[in-house]
Protein backbone atom coordinates (compact mmCIF):
# COMPACT_ATOMS: atom_id res chain seq x y z
CA UNK A 1 0.00 0.00 0.00
CA UNK A 2 2.81 2.35 0.73
CA UNK A 3 5.33 3.15 -1.95
CA UNK A 4 8.91 3.23 -0.84
CA UNK A 5 10.86 6.35 -1.62
CA UNK A 6 14.21 5.77 -3.34
CA UNK A 7 17.25 6.49 -1.26
CA UNK A 8 18.48 9.13 -3.67
CA UNK A 9 15.19 11.00 -3.56
CA UNK A 10 14.93 10.78 0.18
CA UNK A 11 18.44 12.13 0.54
CA UNK A 12 17.60 15.00 -1.79
CA UNK A 13 14.50 15.70 0.24
CA UNK A 14 16.51 15.68 3.45
CA UNK A 15 19.07 18.06 2.02
CA UNK A 16 16.48 20.45 0.66
CA UNK A 17 14.57 20.47 3.93
CA UNK A 18 17.68 21.56 5.77
CA UNK A 19 18.95 23.97 3.18
CA UNK A 20 18.74 26.93 5.53
CA UNK A 21 22.02 28.57 6.45
CA UNK A 22 23.81 26.71 9.24
CA UNK A 23 24.06 28.49 12.58
CA UNK A 24 27.33 29.99 13.69
CA UNK A 25 29.43 27.80 15.99
CA UNK A 26 28.82 28.52 19.64
CA UNK A 27 32.50 29.30 20.18
CA UNK A 28 32.43 31.90 17.38
CA UNK A 29 29.23 33.45 18.75
CA UNK A 30 30.59 33.63 22.29
CA UNK A 31 33.80 35.15 20.96
CA UNK A 32 31.84 37.89 19.20
CA UNK A 33 29.81 38.51 22.37
CA UNK A 34 33.03 38.86 24.36
CA UNK A 35 34.49 41.28 21.81
CA UNK A 36 31.39 43.47 21.63
CA UNK A 37 30.84 43.24 25.39
CA UNK A 38 34.40 44.32 26.14
CA UNK A 39 34.07 47.10 23.55
CA UNK A 40 30.90 48.49 25.15
CA UNK A 41 32.31 48.13 28.67
CA UNK A 42 35.52 50.02 27.99
CA UNK A 43 33.63 52.69 26.02
CA UNK A 44 31.36 53.45 28.96
CA UNK A 45 34.18 53.25 31.49
CA UNK A 46 36.44 55.60 29.54
CA UNK A 47 33.64 58.12 28.95
CA UNK A 48 32.60 58.36 32.58
CA UNK A 49 36.21 58.38 33.80
CA UNK A 50 37.24 61.31 31.59
CA UNK A 51 34.21 63.35 32.66
CA UNK A 52 34.57 62.68 36.39
CA UNK A 53 38.34 63.10 36.37
CA UNK A 54 38.08 66.45 34.58
CA UNK A 55 35.36 67.57 36.99
CA UNK A 56 37.38 66.48 40.02
CA UNK A 57 40.32 68.61 38.87
CA UNK A 58 38.13 71.65 38.10
CA UNK A 59 36.00 71.76 41.23
CA UNK A 60 38.79 72.93 43.54
CA UNK A 61 41.93 75.03 43.35
CA UNK A 62 45.32 73.30 42.91
CA UNK A 63 46.23 73.92 46.56
CA UNK A 64 43.05 72.21 47.77
CA UNK A 65 42.93 69.31 45.30
CA UNK A 66 43.77 65.71 46.13
CA UNK A 67 47.17 64.22 45.31
CA UNK A 68 47.21 62.34 42.00
CA UNK A 69 49.75 59.81 43.27
CA UNK A 70 47.60 58.70 46.22
CA UNK A 71 44.50 58.27 44.05
CA UNK A 72 46.44 56.13 41.57
CA UNK A 73 47.94 54.04 44.39
CA UNK A 74 44.51 53.30 45.89
CA UNK A 75 43.08 52.42 42.47
CA UNK A 76 45.89 49.90 41.95
CA UNK A 77 45.16 48.30 45.32
CA UNK A 78 41.48 48.03 44.35
CA UNK A 79 42.47 46.40 41.05
CA UNK A 80 44.65 43.91 42.91
CA UNK A 81 41.84 43.01 45.33
CA UNK A 82 39.30 42.65 42.49
CA UNK A 83 41.58 40.27 40.58
CA UNK A 84 42.22 38.20 43.70
CA UNK A 85 38.48 38.04 44.41
CA UNK A 86 37.66 36.82 40.88
CA UNK A 87 40.39 34.18 41.06
CA UNK A 88 39.11 32.97 44.45
CA UNK A 89 35.55 32.71 43.10
CA UNK A 90 36.78 30.74 40.09
CA UNK A 91 39.12 28.36 41.94
CA UNK A 92 38.29 28.53 45.68
CA UNK A 93 40.72 29.97 48.21
CA UNK A 94 43.02 26.94 48.19
CA UNK A 95 43.01 26.97 44.39
CA UNK A 96 43.88 30.67 44.48
CA UNK A 97 46.88 30.03 46.75
CA UNK A 98 48.01 27.16 44.53
CA UNK A 99 47.69 29.28 41.36
CA UNK A 100 49.66 32.16 42.88
CA UNK A 101 52.44 29.82 44.00
CA UNK A 102 52.58 27.95 40.69
CA UNK A 103 52.24 30.86 38.24
CA UNK A 104 53.87 33.75 40.15
CA UNK A 105 56.19 32.62 42.94
CA UNK A 106 57.62 29.61 41.08
CA UNK A 107 58.04 31.55 37.82
CA UNK A 108 59.99 34.68 38.80
CA UNK A 109 61.32 35.30 35.28
CA UNK A 110 57.82 35.30 33.80
CA UNK A 111 56.62 37.60 36.56
CA UNK A 112 59.47 40.05 36.01
CA UNK A 113 58.42 40.47 32.37
CA UNK A 114 55.30 42.23 33.67
CA UNK A 115 57.45 44.90 35.34
CA UNK A 116 57.93 46.76 32.04
CA UNK A 117 54.24 47.41 31.21
CA UNK A 118 53.52 47.94 34.93
CA UNK A 119 56.03 50.77 35.15
CA UNK A 120 54.74 52.34 31.92
CA UNK A 121 51.10 52.05 33.03
CA UNK A 122 51.96 53.82 36.29
CA UNK A 123 53.71 56.64 34.43
CA UNK A 124 50.82 56.81 31.95
CA UNK A 125 48.21 57.17 34.72
CA UNK A 126 50.13 59.99 36.37
CA UNK A 127 50.54 61.75 33.02
CA UNK A 128 46.82 61.52 32.29
CA UNK A 129 45.96 63.08 35.65
CA UNK A 130 48.47 65.82 34.91
CA UNK A 131 47.08 66.36 31.41
CA UNK A 132 43.46 66.63 32.52
CA UNK A 133 44.53 69.07 35.21
CA UNK A 134 46.21 71.41 32.73
CA UNK A 135 44.26 70.95 29.48
CA UNK A 136 40.70 71.74 28.49
CA UNK A 137 38.61 68.76 27.42
CA UNK A 138 38.73 69.46 23.66
CA UNK A 139 42.52 69.77 23.46
CA UNK A 140 42.98 66.70 25.66
CA UNK A 141 40.67 64.56 23.55
CA UNK A 142 42.21 65.52 20.21
CA UNK A 143 45.83 65.17 21.23
CA UNK A 144 45.31 61.80 22.90
CA UNK A 145 44.18 60.34 19.56
CA UNK A 146 47.86 60.31 18.66
CA UNK A 147 48.04 57.03 20.59
CA UNK A 148 45.97 55.21 17.93
CA UNK A 149 48.74 55.60 15.37
CA UNK A 150 51.40 54.79 17.98
CA UNK A 151 49.52 51.61 18.95
CA UNK A 152 49.29 50.52 15.31
CA UNK A 153 53.02 51.10 14.80
CA UNK A 154 53.95 49.10 17.90
CA UNK A 155 51.50 46.35 16.86
CA UNK A 156 53.31 46.06 13.54
CA UNK A 157 56.72 46.08 15.23
CA UNK A 158 56.15 43.84 18.28
CA UNK A 159 53.29 41.59 17.13
CA UNK A 160 54.35 41.43 13.46
CA UNK A 161 50.88 42.49 12.35
CA UNK A 162 50.72 43.29 8.64
CA UNK A 163 48.13 46.02 8.41
CA UNK A 164 46.47 46.34 5.03
CA UNK A 165 46.05 49.60 3.18
CA UNK A 166 42.38 49.58 4.16
CA UNK A 167 43.31 49.25 7.83
CA UNK A 168 45.77 52.12 7.68
CA UNK A 169 43.21 54.19 5.78
CA UNK A 170 40.56 53.44 8.41
CA UNK A 171 42.96 54.39 11.22
CA UNK A 172 43.93 57.71 9.71
CA UNK A 173 40.41 58.52 8.52
CA UNK A 174 38.91 57.82 11.93
CA UNK A 175 41.58 59.93 13.57
CA UNK A 176 40.84 62.75 11.12
CA UNK A 177 37.13 62.49 11.89
CA UNK A 178 37.67 62.71 15.63
CA UNK A 179 40.01 65.67 15.17
CA UNK A 180 37.23 67.41 13.24
CA UNK A 181 34.80 66.64 16.06
CA UNK A 182 37.19 67.96 18.70
CA UNK A 183 38.60 70.91 16.76
CA UNK A 184 38.36 73.91 19.12
CA UNK A 185 36.87 77.14 17.82
CA UNK A 186 38.20 80.11 19.73
CA UNK A 187 35.13 82.19 18.92
CA UNK A 188 32.88 79.58 20.45
CA UNK A 189 35.06 78.65 23.40
CA UNK A 190 33.50 79.37 26.75
CA UNK A 191 36.10 80.99 28.97
CA UNK A 192 35.69 80.73 32.71
CA UNK A 193 36.95 83.43 35.03
CA UNK A 194 38.13 81.07 37.74
CA UNK A 195 41.75 81.34 38.81
CA UNK A 196 42.22 77.59 38.33
CA UNK A 197 41.51 77.78 34.57
CA UNK A 198 43.56 80.98 34.14
CA UNK A 199 46.61 79.28 35.63
CA UNK A 200 46.44 76.14 33.49
CA UNK A 201 49.71 75.37 31.78
CA UNK A 202 48.99 74.33 28.19
CA UNK A 203 52.57 73.32 27.54
CA UNK A 204 52.75 70.95 30.52
CA UNK A 205 49.45 69.37 29.55
CA UNK A 206 50.46 68.86 25.92
CA UNK A 207 53.80 67.31 26.83
CA UNK A 208 52.06 65.03 29.34
CA UNK A 209 49.49 63.81 26.82
CA UNK A 210 52.05 63.17 24.07
CA UNK A 211 54.29 61.19 26.43
CA UNK A 212 51.25 59.29 27.65
CA UNK A 213 50.40 58.36 24.05
CA UNK A 214 53.79 56.67 23.67
CA UNK A 215 53.63 54.87 27.03
CA UNK A 216 50.05 53.76 26.33
CA UNK A 217 50.87 52.44 22.86
CA UNK A 218 53.98 50.52 23.85
CA UNK A 219 52.75 49.13 27.18
CA UNK A 220 49.41 48.04 25.72
CA UNK A 221 50.95 46.15 22.80
CA UNK A 222 53.69 44.68 25.02
CA UNK A 223 51.09 43.41 27.50
CA UNK A 224 49.02 42.00 24.63
CA UNK A 225 52.09 40.09 23.44
CA UNK A 226 52.61 38.65 26.93
CA UNK A 227 48.96 37.64 27.22
CA UNK A 228 48.79 35.91 23.86
CA UNK A 229 52.20 34.24 24.19
CA UNK A 230 51.11 32.49 27.39
CA UNK A 231 47.50 31.57 26.65
CA UNK A 232 47.53 28.82 29.26
CA UNK A 233 47.97 31.38 32.03
CA UNK A 234 44.85 32.96 33.48
CA UNK A 235 44.05 36.56 32.62
CA UNK A 236 43.53 37.25 36.31
CA UNK A 237 46.94 35.85 37.21
CA UNK A 238 48.46 38.29 34.70
CA UNK A 239 46.45 41.10 36.23
CA UNK A 240 47.62 40.18 39.72
CA UNK A 241 51.20 40.29 38.49
CA UNK A 242 50.54 43.61 36.77
CA UNK A 243 48.83 45.29 39.70
CA UNK A 244 51.44 44.04 42.18
CA UNK A 245 54.17 45.87 40.29
CA UNK A 246 51.88 48.88 39.72
CA UNK A 247 51.27 49.15 43.47
CA UNK A 248 55.01 49.12 44.08
CA UNK A 249 55.76 51.73 41.40
CA UNK A 250 52.87 54.01 42.37
CA UNK A 251 53.92 53.91 46.03
CA UNK A 252 57.45 54.80 44.95
CA UNK A 253 56.06 57.83 43.07
CA UNK A 254 54.21 58.89 46.22
CA UNK A 255 57.51 58.95 48.10
CA UNK A 256 59.17 60.88 45.28
CA UNK A 257 56.49 63.50 44.56
CA UNK A 258 54.16 64.03 47.51
CA UNK A 259 55.81 62.59 50.61
CA UNK A 260 56.37 65.95 52.34
CA UNK A 261 52.91 67.25 51.47
CA UNK A 262 51.29 64.06 52.74
CA UNK A 263 53.14 64.39 56.07
CA UNK A 264 51.72 67.89 56.56
CA UNK A 265 48.26 67.59 54.95
CA UNK A 266 47.46 63.88 55.20
CA UNK A 267 47.16 61.00 52.75
CA UNK A 268 43.47 61.64 51.97
CA UNK A 269 43.74 65.41 51.70
CA UNK A 270 41.19 66.86 49.25
CA UNK A 271 39.21 63.64 48.90
CA UNK A 272 35.43 63.73 48.35
CA UNK A 273 32.74 61.58 46.72
CA UNK A 274 33.90 62.48 43.20
CA UNK A 275 37.48 61.51 44.06
CA UNK A 276 36.40 58.07 45.22
CA UNK A 277 34.34 57.65 42.04
CA UNK A 278 37.42 58.50 39.97
CA UNK A 279 39.44 55.90 41.90
CA UNK A 280 36.82 53.19 41.34
CA UNK A 281 36.55 53.99 37.62
CA UNK A 282 40.33 54.04 37.32
CA UNK A 283 40.50 50.61 38.96
CA UNK A 284 37.86 49.23 36.60
CA UNK A 285 39.73 50.71 33.64
CA UNK A 286 42.72 48.45 33.98
CA UNK A 287 40.51 45.37 34.13
CA UNK A 288 38.46 46.52 31.11
CA UNK A 289 41.62 47.12 29.09
CA UNK A 290 42.89 43.64 29.97
CA UNK A 291 39.62 42.08 28.78
CA UNK A 292 39.82 43.95 25.47
CA UNK A 293 43.46 42.98 24.98
CA UNK A 294 42.67 39.33 25.79
CA UNK A 295 39.64 38.93 23.54
CA UNK A 296 40.43 41.48 20.81
CA UNK A 297 43.50 43.69 20.38
CA UNK A 298 44.85 47.16 21.12
CA UNK A 299 43.71 48.63 17.80
CA UNK A 300 40.14 47.70 18.74
CA UNK A 301 40.76 49.31 22.13
CA UNK A 302 41.81 52.48 20.30
CA UNK A 303 38.58 52.56 18.32
CA UNK A 304 36.54 51.96 21.48
CA UNK A 305 38.29 54.88 23.13
CA UNK A 306 37.60 57.01 20.07
CA UNK A 307 33.87 56.34 20.35
CA UNK A 308 33.96 57.22 24.04
CA UNK A 309 35.72 60.48 23.20
CA UNK A 310 32.84 61.56 21.00
CA UNK A 311 30.38 60.71 23.78
CA UNK A 312 32.41 62.51 26.44
CA UNK A 313 32.65 65.57 24.19
CA UNK A 314 28.87 65.72 23.87
CA UNK A 315 28.49 65.51 27.65
CA UNK A 316 31.20 68.15 28.07
CA UNK A 317 29.20 70.51 25.87
CA UNK A 318 26.03 69.88 27.88
CA UNK A 319 27.43 69.96 31.41
CA UNK A 320 30.92 71.51 31.42
CA UNK A 321 30.48 73.98 28.53
CA UNK A 322 34.10 73.52 27.47
CA UNK A 323 33.22 74.56 23.93
CA UNK A 324 30.19 74.94 21.69
CA UNK A 325 29.57 72.61 18.72
CA UNK A 326 30.64 73.84 15.29
CA UNK A 327 30.17 72.66 11.71
CA UNK A 328 33.38 70.62 11.99
CA UNK A 329 31.89 68.80 14.99
CA UNK A 330 28.90 67.60 12.97
CA UNK A 331 31.02 66.75 9.90
CA UNK A 332 33.46 64.75 12.00
CA UNK A 333 30.65 62.84 13.70
CA UNK A 334 29.13 61.99 10.31
CA UNK A 335 32.53 60.78 9.09
CA UNK A 336 33.01 58.49 12.08
CA UNK A 337 29.50 57.03 11.76
CA UNK A 338 30.03 56.37 8.03
CA UNK A 339 33.06 54.21 8.89
CA UNK A 340 31.00 51.61 10.77
CA UNK A 341 30.96 48.98 8.01
CA UNK A 342 34.66 49.43 7.22
CA UNK A 343 35.58 49.10 10.89
CA UNK A 344 33.48 45.95 11.26
CA UNK A 345 35.41 44.27 8.44
CA UNK A 346 38.76 45.55 9.67
CA UNK A 347 38.31 44.60 13.32
CA UNK A 348 36.26 41.41 13.26
CA UNK A 349 36.99 39.80 9.90
CA UNK A 350 40.76 40.28 9.71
Amino acid sequence: MFKSVPASKSSKFAISSSSSSPPLPSSCTSSLYLKYGALILITLQTTVLVLTLRYSRKQSSPNESYFNSTAIFISEILKFLCCCFVLIVQNSFSGFIHAVQKEILYKPKESLKIAVPSFLYTIQNNLLFLALTNLDAATYQVTYQFKIIITALFSKWLLRKDLSLKQWFALFLLMFGVIMVQWPNEKNMVHSSTSHQRNESKLIGLVAIILSSFTSGFSGVYFEKLLKSSKSQSLWIKNIQLTTFCCFFSFFLILMNDYKNILTKGFFFGYNQVTYLVIILQALGGICVSLVVKYADNILKGFATTISIILSTIFSICFFEDFLPTASFYLGTLLVISLDRILEKVLFCS
